[in-house]
């Protein structure tokens, strides 16, 4: 897997590059992972699979409106619908979306899905009380476009809760190898957009996600540097990655949340999206 950073990445090019890997990869990609996010392991987070039950991110759901921003197979969506949440679940590949529609049906719950890109939501002012995203469009879209986005659709004291990779894990990837190093690969200042030989990746430094959740009225409430246990696997990983990450952050989760009384943000002009058929 070849990697590398580019600062300004060309207008929609990710969308299109991502758009067509899941589109043709997302049927091995549920074989490969569907063990470990079904069932009892639906509502977990990243790579090792960890409860929200444990780590209690997402607050009280019963009752609350709730966008799952890139949903794949909509698994987390389903069951939140059975704890008492109205879950909204959106992703840019209809193959992701065409299994959440079979499984929001065997489930019998409801879960509306939208076919959409993240970074232009055909959603209005403050229609959420909850975003949450794990591993999905705030990996594979741009931050500067995804955040503001986020927050204007969040109600105020709205929360967005999103895990993704640690910005040590992209300094420290070694491409030719690929896996983890333990030696910096390229440089922390300046990260945004990763490209390897299949997909788009977004990440920044720590302090460029604080001034960039800042400047759309979110407040760092927490953030996880998850650290597995010893011996803990991951359908994700090989056995090496696994150790790297028992002694340095390989994923973040971040919680945020929308001030009680923010500045309406401005929305660049954009088309909007289509919507996909409902499940």
């Amino acid at each position: 897997m070849s990697a590398h950073h580019t600062r300004s990445p060309p207008s929609d090019s990710h969308v299109r590059v991502n758009r067509k890997f899941w589109e043709s990869g997302s049927d091995e990609y549920d074989r490969r992972h569907r063990k470990a996010l079904s069932g009892r392991h639906a509502p977990t987070w990243g790579l090792w699979r960890i409860p929200e039950t444990s780590l209690r991110l997402l607050g009280p759901l019963r009752g609350k409106d709730v966008l799952e921003f890139g949903c794949g197979a909509a698994r987390w969506s389903i069951q939140l619908a059975r704890q008492g949440a109205r879950p909204v679940a959106l992703d840019a590949s209809r193959s992701q979306l065409r299994k959440a529609q079979t499984l929001v049906k065997e489930a019998g719950v409801r879960v509306p899905l939208v076919h959409a890109n993240a970074e232009r939501l055909p959603f209005r002012y403050g229609q959420f009380d909850l975003v949450f995203c794990d591993w999905g469009a705030m990996t594979f879209c741009d931050p500067y476009r995804t955040v503001p986005e986020c927050s204007r659709v969040l109600r105020p004291e709205g929360v967005l809760v999103f895990s993704t990779a640690s910005p040590l894990r992209s300094v420290t990837f070694d491409p030719r190898g690929d896996k983890q190093s333990r030696t910096l690969r390229r440089p922390y200042f300046g990260q945004h957009r990763i490209r390897d030989s299949d997909t788009v990746e977004f990440q920044l430094p720590y302090g460029k996600w604080i001034d960039l959740f800042r400047a759309n009225a979110l407040s760092v409430e927490r953030l996880v540097e998850v650290q597995p246990e010893p011996g803990q696997a991951s359908s994700y990983l090989g056995r090496d990655d696994r150790a790297w990450a028992r002694r340095w952050p390989m994923e973040a989760i971040w919680r945020t949340r929308k001030d009680a009384t923010p500045t309406r943000p401005r929305r660049r002009p954009s088309p909007r999206p289509r919507r996909a058929r409902r499940g």
